[in-house]
């Protein structure tokens, strides 16, 4: 005999049986006639069709947010759009002999009158009831989607998405998670296990980037795009659609780029899978790094390729650059995972802080969410990646 509670719902039941009442249908049917011609004059202004609308079949019908379709911020509910505090002025910067940069503001007219509604955090980074929407101020609408650009006040996606942190001295670790969007479920997972301090990285040739990048964004997470770029010993080991390669012209490694780019928005910044010849070849990828710098954004170099060229872009654009210290997971068993965590905690007391790559597989994903839990007791605050990046007078 088994029990029920191990059966499924519904199965090896025994159907009730229920004593119905009699009904005197004579009596009933001359009220049924009657009820059902009215019922039909009230019904049939809803069923017939309206010769004024369109009808709409099942294929017409709304499905949801389309994959390309990046979310929009909700609108003041008194119809006043937000401003920037320094759209009331014209912004000029210029580079000065020793590099830096003088931002000039100078007032101007307005053209409009009424009350205006200043975000006097918009220069900074987004409020967490904000963070999954893009900032209008930092998008460049293209072909290829809603690019990031620098704000006319000179706010940068890499200031405005980056994850507040503590500012405090003690050790830093930024752990990111890379290659979300290439599996659905996996995706799913780390969003739900990982906790909202680790940096999570979407594939530039993932899937529905549009839906998973604002959701990471809405549980906390800072988040990065990941560029395939061609390794050593392409095309035997091949980084998939959208590579930039060294023998591509620079009008098609930039074209592939904004074509990830384009896919979703509010990261901080750009890293690299694989892309050892690439960024080893300085005509190929000065002019990503250029556009990346441009845009900007920082760039996390995964630390795999000790030819990469990103430290010379960095210093010579102002980009903020990034430079991982540990894979930890070339080994995809939980417990070397773990290994190399407390190597990376190591590093970090060593060095004030330390910067550690991962894929997102499964035993990678429950090994850092495990760490992570418990390197707070400890002492270590985990960060997004940009409050260790180096940012270049």
């Amino acid at each position: 005999m088994t029990s029920g509670l191990h059966s499924p719902l519904g199965k090896g039941r025994k159907p009730k049986t229920e004593k119905r009442p009699r009904f005197a249908w004579g009596s009933v049917s001359a009220f049924s006639a009657v009820a059902l011609i009215f019922g039909g004059l009230v019904a049939y202004p809803y069923l017939s069709p309206d010769p004024l609308q369109k009808p709409v079949s099942v294929a017409d019908e709304p499905t949801g947010l389309a994959d390309d379709v990046a979310p929009t911020a909700p609108a003041d509910p008194n119809g006043i759009k937000p401003s920037r505090p320094s759209d009331g002025a014209d912004v000029v910067r210029q580079v000065m002999p020793d590099g830096s940069v003088v931002t000039k503001y100078t007032p101007r007219a307005s053209a409009e009158n009424g009350p205006k509604l200043i975000d006097a955090t918009a220069t900074g980074p987004q409020s967490p009831d904000l963070a999954a929407f893009p900032d209008e101020a930092l998008i460049e609408n293209t072909p290829d989607g809603k690019l990031p650009i620098v704000a006319a006040d000179g706010t940068r996606p890499f200031d405005r998405y980056a994850r507040p942190w503590s500012g405090a001295r003690g050790t830093r670790i930024a752990i990111v998670v890379a290659g979300l969007g290439l599996s659905q479920t996996g995706t799913q997972k780390a969003l739900q296990a990982l906790p909202e301090e680790i940096t999570l990285a979407f594939a530039a040739n993932g899937n529905s980037l549009s839906r998973w990048a604002p959701e990471a964004r809405r549980t906390g997470h800072e988040i990065l795009l990941q560029a395939p770029m061609e390794p050593f010993d392409y095309p035997d080991n091949d980084p998939g659609p959208l590579t930039l390669t060294h023998d591509q012209s620079e009008a098609r490694n930039l074209d592939l780029l904004h074509q990830g780019m384009g896919k979703m928005t509010n990261y901080t910044g750009v890293m690299n899978y694989l892309g050892g010849r690439f960024l080893s070849d300085a005509e190929a990828s000065e002019p990503v790094m250029r556009d990346i710098a441009r845009r900007g954004l920082m760039f996390l170099d995964d630390g795999t390729s000790t030819q990469s060229l990103s430290p010379v872009y960095a210093k010579a654009y102002g980009m903020p650059l990034a430079f991982a210290d540990l894979v930890l997971d070339q080994e995809v068993n939980h417990g070397a995972i773990l290994a190399k965590l407390d190597d990376l905690e190591r590093i970090a007391l060593r060095k004030g802080s330390a910067i550690g790559v991962a894929s997102a597989f499964d035993d990678s994903v429950a090994a850092i969410a495990e760490w992570s839990r418990e390197a707070g007791r400890r002492g270590i605050e985990i960060v997004g990646v940009s409050a260790l990046a180096t940012v270049p007078n």
